[in-house]
């Protein structure tokens, strides 16, 4: 096992990361405190993966799903979950156990901390992406037509659990939507990481060979989570409200928003990411930031796990429009986070219209 203890403002939490844990949690279940009534809330796809198993092999357990899918990260979705809070007997003693990726961890995060004012949270991610970024640092949230995340709050969970061995279950696509994280954690504070990740999806591999024992890509896939996540939380330990270096973490996060919202949620959120460290490096190097060895090695990055670099298809000025409601603008002023080497993040204000335009251009006409 590995634990990586996270200080925030409400108190010491442990991320815990153990193959087979989730095996082994209803033999765990007072360890972690869920021993009052609880809801194990997961989507359809891994409610029938896991959850339903998991509720029925714990006491006082009951599972509440929802359709899966960022569609359904919503106010409405939420106010559905309510009352199934109320029918499973959840009161403040009781906890909400997030199972699944990063929506379903955003979505009932927000509900466990507006539920009577706040009930326990507890994370167990089942994604890559969810274990090394959004299982971990407190924010949940829903989106709006009108943009992602803009209804949001800061809940800690108790403790994250994380099992990789659950990572052998997930659809390829979501391996690559996962590693965009990786790789922006990896361009913002970690460049050994980076070079670990480019090594191991280096051919031969699983994911570009199929004839491979997928064991050894796993296993190497493993060795890089607790090193993702101590990105992280070194960065939100410092900043827990993002008043400041907390905005690091939103690189390629201002494009790839606004490139899931303009395609109406067709794009994941990690590939939408992974386009917009391709569109952050080039805006970096446009602006005199960088020079070009950090377009190269973030493009060579993204390729490696085939993860898109352009954006075909949409349209640039409703891109840009989109990230008129970016939750890093100030007085409707753009501001970007950007690179000014691998490992030097920096966020720039007041970046012209005419700047991004043009990076957007290049990427939805290429």
């Amino acid at each position: 096992m590995v634990v990586l203890p996270v200080a925030s403002p409400d108190g010491q939490y442990d991320i815990q990361i153990e193959p087979g844990l989730l095996r082994e949690l209803p033999r765990r279940q007072a360890e972690f405190g869920l021993t009052t009534p609880s809801v194990l809330a997961a989507n359809t796809v891994v409610g029938g993966l896991y959850g339903s198993h998991l509720a029925n092999a714990m006491a006082s357990i009951t599972l509440v799903t929802f359709p899966e899918g960022e569609a359904y990260k919503n106010l409405q979705t939420v106010a559905q979950l309510y009352p199934e809070f109320v029918r499973a007997g959840l009161d403040r003693s009781g906890t909400v156990i997030a199972l699944g990726g990063g929506v379903t961890g955003d979505m009932t995060g927000f509900a466990a901390a507006t539920y009577m004012r706040g009930v326990r949270l507890v994370q167990i991610p089942t994604t890559l992406l969810s274990m090394v970024d959004s299982s971990v640092g407190g924010k949940v949230g829903v989106d709006l037509p009108e943009g992602k995340n803009l209804v949001g709050a800061f809940k800690q969970p108790a403790v994250v659990l994380i099992d990789p061995s659950v990572l052998e279950t997930l659809p390829e696509r979501e391996i690559r939507c996962g590693m965009a994280e990786l790789i922006k954690h990896g361009l913002i504070a970690h460049p050994d990481l980076l070079e670990r990740a480019l090594r191991l999806h280096t051919p031969p591999n699983w994911l570009n060979d199929h004839s491979l024992n997928p064991r050894a890509y796993f296993d190497g896939l493993a060795k890089l989570i607790p090193d993702a996540i101590q990105v992280k939380i070194d960065i939100v330990q410092a900043d827990p409200y993002e008043h400041g270096i907390r905005a690091y973490l939103n690189l390629g996060h201002t494009f790839g928003h606004a490139i899931e919202q303009v395609s109406g949620y067709i794009w994941p959120h990690g590939e939408a990411v992974g386009a917009g460290l391709m569109a952050a490096a080039l805006l970096s190097r446009r602006l005199g930031l960088c020079d070009d060895a950090v377009v190269q090695i973030t493009r060579d990055a993204l390729r490696a796990v085939s993860l898109p670099e352009r954006i075909p298809g949409l349209d640039p000025d409703s891109v840009f429009a989109a990230m008129a409601t970016d939750k890093k603008w100030r007085e409707g002023r753009p501001r970007f986070v950007l690179l000014r080497g691998i490992g030097e993040p920096e966020i720039v204000e007041g970046v012209s219209r005419q700047d991004v335009l043009a990076v957007l251009t290049s990427l939805c006409d290429g």
